[in-house]
């Protein structure tokens, strides 16, 4: 069993840096129907078992969900239905574009390497990114940081996104594929436009990947901002991890997001504090403090943990952008004032972004925000696991 294990890594460690990932697109989305537009490059269109055409750069087809089949349309003429479709590209990094369909959406989004589409459901389509670990992560990080930040930052964004791919493989494995393009795995919208600089920092980190303290791969948690302090990661998600610790953090604190106001109805506050959790609004004492909570550092708890209310159910509840915020009665309104947005457990975006721009490098900023972790060839890391192996019994 432990040899079948061994085996099975070494096959992903080769397939997702050598090869491809499988990704998932557009799966919030239903899509019926998409038209696909070649951008560079040319590519080949296959079936299960024969090519279909050629297309070219610029070629146009659209591709829907037909009753039991897929249907391919070029240049306004079906030229045929499938039960499956693979786009593969001629030569390396081709790329092309997707645009909903149905449902109707303007918006391009391109991608690059290959794509496989097969029938889902009744109405469904799957649509697959199988894309190169490269130009899969520089996609993440344009997505997840944007364009025209510092290399060293790109870096840091770089080892989070790899560690976790490698982490999460088979987390959409019963739907054929590995990671999808949602937030919930990582966001991955589109192929980089904005800056090379992206490509410098994947090129640059090549096999780089985040350890824990027991070697094993490490969650590189992040958020946007965190008004000048992390969370403790089981005031978010009732887990300790050891590695995401609190930490104080001044780099941030400039930045738009560090500071928030929201105002809520007085009546809608009370209601929920009361019947969630039975807050005691009628005792003389502690009924008027329903109002009234100041957090000088970040907290679990609403005013106090013995009334049980979880600060993240209340951030949950009125879409609040941090748990990190006090409030006070002023008229009909409880008025919160706040800092950060986001969890606030691991990585703050806006300050790991400062960091670099002050010259700190990538090394620097990942051990700020996260605790006795180790920076490991993916490959270095998958020796290290087979040593440590108990003797293989054949």
């Amino acid at each position: 069993m432990k040899f079948g294990c061994l085996i099975l890594s070494l096959f992903f460690a080769f397939s997702v840096n050598g090869q491809q990932l499988h990704i998932g697109l557009m799966r919030t989305h239903s899509v019926s129907s998409f038209q696909l537009t070649t951008n560079i490059g040319e590519y080949e269109l296959w079936s299960d078992s024969s090519q279909i055409c050629d297309l070219k750069k610029e070629d146009k087809i659209i591709i829907s969900r037909s009753s039991s089949s897929i249907k391919v349309v070029k240049n306004t003429l079906s030229i045929g239905s499938y039960k499956s479709l693979y786009l593969l590209e001629k030569k390396h990094d081709c790329s092309f574009t997707i645009q909903c369909l149905a449902p109707v959406n303007k918006k391009l989004r391109k991608y690059m390497n290959n794509l496989t589409v097969l029938l889902e459901s009744t109405d469904k389509l799957t649509i697959i990114n199988d894309v190169e670990m490269s130009n899969y992560l520089g996609g993440v990080i344009e997505s997840e940081g944007g364009g025209g930040k510092h290399l060293e930052y790109y870096k840091v964004q770089a080892i989070l996104s790899r560690t976790y791919a490698l982490d999460h493989l088979y987390k959409h494995q019963k739907e054929g594929f590995q990671l999808c393009d949602a937030v919930h795995c990582q966001a991955y919208l589109n192929m980089m436009r904005f800056t090379p600089t992206i490509t410098e920092s994947v090129n640059a980190t090549k096999g780089i990947i985040m350890l824990d303290q027991n070697y094993q791969l490490a969650s590189g948690f992040f958020f946007a901002n965190c008004g000048g302090q992390t969370s403790e990661s089981d005031f978010v998600w009732n887990v300790a991890v050891p590695y995401c610790r609190s930490v104080k953090d001044t780099f941030c604190i400039h930045s738009k997001q560090a500071n928030w106001v929201k105002r809520i109805p007085k009546i809608k506050w009370e209601n929920y504090l009361t019947k969630q959790f039975g807050f005691p609004v009628n005792d003389s004492i502690y009924g008027p403090m329903i109002y009234y909570f100041n957090q000088p550092i970040r907290a679990a708890f609403y005013m106090d943990p013995r009334f049980g209310i979880p600060l993240r159910d209340l951030r949950v509840e009125f879409d609040l952008k941090s748990t990190w915020f006090s409030c006070q009665l002023e008229g009909t309104e409880i008025v919160l004032t706040g800092k950060g947005f986001g969890h606030g457990v691991g990585l703050c975006q806006e300050g790991a972004m400062r960091m670099a721009n002050l010259g700190y490098d990538y090394r620097q900023i990942l051990n700020f925000y996260f605790t006795d972790v180790e920076l490991f060839n993916y490959y270095n890391w998958l020796f290290l696991r087979q040593k440590n192996t108990e003797e293989i019994k054949l």
